[in-house]
């Protein structure tokens, strides 16, 4: 019996520090757990489509703030060239005046000539009109963070600071693996509905009636695989690219031709830079200086409110865009499935046929070289 007591005391104590941890570890496994759901909830289409939108968000919100610390010494730069010049213009017009005009025509040149040579040197330089504020408001950041991880590189607007193109390399390097998991994603989810919807309506076309359907299914008759046709992806693509032609010349005020260019450089991401939509948009301090003067003015015009409205609809506009382009990446990855699908499936047939022809021409050239021996036999 005090064995038995004491090998059971011992067992108690073995056992209650597992007792004991059990408890403490339920955490350290709830907040595995969680963490195991949250990546798997990331790694879904829906999961990485807002995981995409958040990067670039974070992203654009970080190169505004870097960059806007940047000090342009070439405005500075340029403000005393624009100064100088001016000076020495005015000294020359009240030194010779109208007296002699062939002189002051010679002299003005020259100062003309050296200022022009000059601002190309500024430009060379960097100088581009604009201060850091103005370059990298928000829209023009989130349009540069997309240009980044989508690789097309508009170009119109780059880093200037360390701190800015160190950050670029940083933000590029976990950018494009999450663009290229977004795209192979959302072309997987499109390629299935667009593939569902094609298969319905083309089932609706079909002349056939409700018993045969009936007796089909009944009978179990295999379903035939409709394959989606190419010329169906090229007029999704191109009804999207009209639709952004048409979107893009009423907001940004280009042309339907430049419109169109800039849609079609972009989906396939040549990216000239030549044409960037958010360059018009206002900055957020315009749009809360007219916020304000429309809360403050209540006898304001119509006309004068309703263009505030418009500027204060800048940021719904924005959200359109980039939604705009980053559903036009997917349509693009929409469309290379689809259209691999249907190479495969023409390569298949292609196969099967040249087989069958092959198999053709060798049972007839057999057939032939048979008849013939079966003439020499009877010859003989």
């Amino acid at each position: 019996m005090v064995k038995s007591q004491k090998n059971s005391q011992r067992n108690s104590r073995a056992g209650s520090p597992n007792s004991s941890s059990t408890p403490s570890n339920q955490p350290r496994k709830r907040f595995k757990r969680c963490c195991r759901n949250f990546v798997t909830f990331m790694c879904t289409q829906v999961g990485v489509g807002a995981l995409i939108v958040f990067y670039a968000i974070c992203g654009a919100l970080s190169f505004q703030y870097i960059e806007c610390q940047y000090k342009d010494k070439t405005a500075a730069e340029m403000i005393e060239l624009r100064h100088s010049c001016s000076q020495e213009l005015w000294i020359i017009t009240e030194k010779f005046n109208t007296f002699d005009k062939p002189q002051w025509v010679n002299d003005t040149d020259m100062v003309l000539r050296q200022y022009q040579l000059q601002l190309v040197a500024l430009i060379k330089r960097g100088y581009g009109g604009r201060t850091p504020q103005q370059i990298w408001s928000f829209p023009a950041a989130l349009m540069f963070c997309l240009s980044v991880i989508t690789m097309i590189g508009y170009g119109n607007m780059v880093p200037r600071t360390p701190w800015g193109k160190g950050f670029t390399v940083i933000y590029a390097t976990f950018g494009i693996p999450l663009y290229i998991l977004y795209f192979l994603n959302m072309g997987k989810v499109l390629a299935r509905s667009f593939k569902f919807l094609y298969r319905s309506l083309h089932e609706c076309t079909q002349d056939r009636s409700i018993d045969n359907r009936l007796d089909a299914l009944e009978s179990g008759m295999q379903r035939k695989k409709i394959i989606v046709p190419s010329t169906a992806c090229l007029w999704v693509i191109i009804f999207y690219i009209l639709t952004g032609t048409i979107m893009f010349a009423n907001w940004e005020k280009w042309s339907f031709l430049n419109s169109f260019y800039f849609c079609m450089t972009s989906l396939c991401k040549i990216g000239f830079g030549d044409f960037v939509p958010g360059a018009s948009l206002v900055t957020p301090s315009d749009i809360n200086a007219a916020t304000q003067k429309m809360k403050e003015d209540s006898t304001a015009d119509l006309n004068e409110v309703s263009e505030l409205q418009l500027i204060t609809d800048q940021n719904s506009k924005l959200a359109i865009n980039f939604i705009y382009m980053l559903i036009g990446m997917g349509l693009v990855a929409m469309c290379y499935n689809l259209m691999r699908e249907e190479v495969r499936v023409k390569l298949k047939e292609m196969k099967e046929d040249t087989k069958l022809c092959l198999e053709d021409t060798r049972t007839r050239f057999v057939g032939c070289c048979g008849q013939r021996n079966s003439r020499e036999d009877d010859y003989y």
